[in-house]
């Protein structure tokens, strides 16, 4: 049962890829709303250069979760990281969000949630949307769901940012029963 989110600016040494600390406050604000649970920023940010390929121009999603579990954090707490920096797995081209199954920790991108990523005018509003949309769907794996075919269902698949806008910012009745109680 989550009782509390630790969000976590993810960033290189550099600054590159930290979210602006409104974004951080307006997500740990919705976030707390929905999940009734207690949410904060926790600074500072969390380095990621450990994970960053040059190459790419990528952070390596998996080797920043394992350091996230790492941190400390009180019993039903998860941490979450977050980050402007586009991240990936080594068989995927990118990833919005990566979280272990029952694990303690999550991390998302607001990377590829921006609208100006897709050459449009940036909204804030649409990118907090998406990003909570993702901070549920990361947090659910956290709880121990999986992918639901339920497409409006928050815990459904999505490999573009049309598929997020059509999710809803909650849970099916189906995935929802699989929760603790406190969850959302």
């Amino acid at each position: 049962m989550v009782e509390s989110l630790q969000l976590v600016p993810l960033a290189l040494s550099s600054g590159e890829g930290l979210p602006a600390l409104g974004l951080l406050d307006r997500l740990a604000a919705e976030a707390a709303r929905l999940l009734h649970a207690s949410c904060r920023v926790e600074p500072p940010q969390l380095s990621v250069d450990f994970a960053f390929d040059t190459l790419r121009r990528q952070t390596w999603s998996t080797p920043v979760l394992s350091r996230l579990q790492q941190r400390p954090r009180r019993d039903g707490a998860v941490t979450l990281g977050v980050t402007e920096l586009d991240l990936y797995v080594p068989v995927l081209t990118f990833v919005f969000g990566e979280a272990q199954l029952r694990g303690p920790a999550a991390v998302v991108s607001a990377h590829r949630l921006r609208d100006e990523y897709y050459g449009m005018p940036g909204d804030e509003d649409l990118l907090l949307q998406r990003l909570l949309k993702e901070t549920l769907h990361e947090l659910g794996h956290t709880q121990g769901l999986r992918h639901c075919t339920d497409w409006r269902c928050v815990m459904s698949s999505a490999h573009t940012v049309e598929r997020i806008d059509i999710r809803q910012a909650g849970f099916c009745a189906a995935c929802a029963a699989l929760l603790p109680a406190r969850f959302g």
